[in-house]
Parts: structure tokens; sequence; C-alpha cells
């Protein structure tokens, strides 16, 4: 399906204060549904004014490619990401400008088609042995499973290294972290974080414990200087071929690792399910082209419950402007209640149709 551009209005219309501070309540109160509601009430575009800074939900999927693809330079990463340097550092998903062009070019020999089939490899055999683990009729606890799961796989990717017997802890670990999101979002995060108060100590704590686990391992595989074939010693290995010739310190190695460590209908089961078996043995990257339903399930699981559902993108006043169709919302700036803050982006995409057809 094809979607006509959106032209934005100098003034996206969207919501307004019934009474001092009501949209903040109902944004922290309910913040997907707040947007959810915004726009089938307004449409693709929604303009409010909140925390004293000019806002725009962007919903429509040609201004959402030009804002993170055709013009992203005119634009900076969120808030949202911007604080979460405080527990993954600069690593890819938090970094801007230069540093994460460097970033980028190091770490992409990691991501090539070859070793994701390795990895991959990985995955089937971790994916298979947890799979035999269970018996008919046993109950399970799938958050738990899945958890421990996807730490053997990072593990075995990332490091080449079994953390079975710490998986309870670094898990614990891992949730805590995932938890303090919203510590780091309050105002002046660096001073709460130092308060002895439960939640602080608890999250230093966590970050400690990933950090001692991070740490250790890149000072041994420094030490041994051997390429094991996984990521870590992708990373390792990569210099700046582009640019200064050096390769990453340890905390920007430390920060890449932290960030990946931590980034249905009956019918559709029984189908999903025989279009696995028919395989006649577990499915490999070699299979993914006969698996053309797993593929769209996936997706559509993706789509419709996707991990970052929304991304702040304000504008970047030290670049050149965006497109026509995005500079009316830059310019949107001129409406906000204090200005100099500039526009906030929320952008939150559900696309018309499914994909997935049982």
């Amino acid at each position: 399906m094809t979607h006509a551009p959106v032209a934005p209005p100098l003034s996206p219309p969207g919501p307004r204060n019934r009474y001092p501070g009501e949209l903040l309540l109902r944004f922290r109160g309910a913040f997907l549904g707040f947007m959810a509601a915004a726009v089938a009430e307004y449409g693709p575009v929604v303009g409010f004014n909140l925390a004293g800074a000019r806002w725009a939900i962007v919903n429509d999927p040609e201004l959402i490619r030009d804002i993170l693809v055709t013009h992203q330079r005119s634009f900076a990463k969120g808030r949202a990401l911007e604080r979460a340097q405080r527990v993954v550092g600069t690593g890819l998903l938090t970094s801007e400008g230069e540093f994460h062009l460097r970033q980028r070019r190091l770490a992409q020999p990691a991501f090539h088609r070859d070793r994701i089939a390795a990895y991959a490899e990985q995955m089937v055999v971790l994916a298979t042995r947890t799979a035999h683990g269970w018996r008919d009729g046993a109950t399970v606890d799938m958050h738990e499973e899945m958890m421990h799961l996807t730490l053997a796989v990072v593990s075995k990717t990332l490091f080449d290294a079994n953390v079975d017997a710490e998986s309870d802890e670094i898990g614990a670990a891992v949730t805590t972290v995932l938890e303090s999101f919203a510590l780091i979002m309050l105002p002046f995060p660096g001073l709460i974080e130092r308060l002895p108060l439960p939640f602080a100590r608890r999250f230093r704590k966590a970050r400690a414990r990933l950090d001692e686990t991070i740490y250790g391992i890149i000072a041994a595989r420094r030490a041994s200087g051997e390429d094991r074939g996984d990521l870590l010693s992708m990373l390792l290995h990569a210099t700046d071929a582009e640019g200064d010739g050096t390769g990453m310190s340890d905390r920007q190695l430390r920060d890449e690792v932290l960030t990946i460590f931590l980034a249905g209908h009956p019918e559709v089961a029984a189908r999903l399910q025989a279009e696995v078996d028919a395989l006649g043995h577990a499915p490999t990257v070699a299979d993914l082209p006969r698996l053309g339903y797993t593929r769209q399930v996936v997706a559509e699981t993706i789509r419709l419950y996707p991990p970052a559902y929304a991304i702040g993108a304000p504008v970047n006043s030290t670049r050149s402007g965006p497109s026509s169709r995005t500079s009316r919302l830059a310019r949107a700036r001129a409406f906000a209640l204090r200005p100099a803050h500039g526009l906030r982006m929320v952008l939150h995409q559900r696309a018309a149709s499914s994909s997935v057809s049982p």
C-alpha cells in the first residue's frame, strides 16, 4: 500500500489543557494511549504544548522517513536516548554525529552476512536445547525461560562464553537496569542516582554487576589476543581505516556490548508450526526462503508490539533545514511557550493493513 505524503500545517492541531497540567498528567499516565487518542482525533500530525515546549506526534510513514532517514542530520536523538547514556554509555544507540559514524564503521564488519549466519547457527542450537528441556504437561515461566535463552544467545554470540552458572544473577541485574530507566527520566538523574535510596542502590549495584562481567571478558580477550569469531572479537580487532586508524577503547567496547546485551491466534500458531515442521529439522539461515509465513508472523508481531514504539527527535538547530514538509514542523517552534527548547517529535507508526492473513 502506498501513502500519499502529508503536508503538516504550520501549527498542527492538537489537544489543549482544560486545566493546568492536564496534558502532562495524561502524557505521563498513559503515554501510548495518549498518542493513539490524539492521532485518532486530530490526524497523522498532532501538535501540543507540554512542559514549556512545543511537541508533535508524527504518524505518517513518509514524514517519519523524512525525519529518520532522508533528513536525519536535521534532527537530534531525543531526551530518552540522551538520558540512556547513564546506563548504556555512548554506544550506537545513543551516540550522534561524527562519533556515531565512526562507531558504525568499526562495528559494521561484525554484522556481515556470513557473521550473521554464524550467530544464527548458535541461536538455533541454544533454542533447541531450551525447547528440549521442556516436558509435556509441565508449567514453565516463559519470562524466565526467555530471559535465560536470551542471555545464553547474547553471551555465546557476543563473547563466545557460557554464563549458565551466572544466568540468574546476571538476569536479575539486567531486569533491574531495565526497570531503572524510569529513574533516569526524572529531573536531575545524576543527583537522584547518587542518593542513598533503595531503588538507586539497586540500580548502582546492578550496573556494577554487568560492568564487572563485561569488563572482565574484555580484559581476558585483550590479554589472549584470540579471535573466536564472535562479535567481541570483531569489535576488538576493528580499526577505523577511514578515520584515525585506531580501534575502540575498553569503555567504547563496554558501551557497545551493553547496548546489545540490554537491545496469537490459534490458527496462526498452527500454520506457523506446520511450516516449521515441514522442514524436517531445526531451522537455519538457509531455510529462511522457505519460511515465508514465519517471516510474516514475526514482522507483524514487531509491527503491533514494537520494542521501541516511539522515538524522540528534537530539531537540530545547528544543521541545515529539513525538507519543505518537515520544515513546517520545525517552524512550529515559533508556537512553543519556550522556543529555545525546540520541537519535540514523537514518532509512532502503525501500518494501515496487516501483513499476516491466516
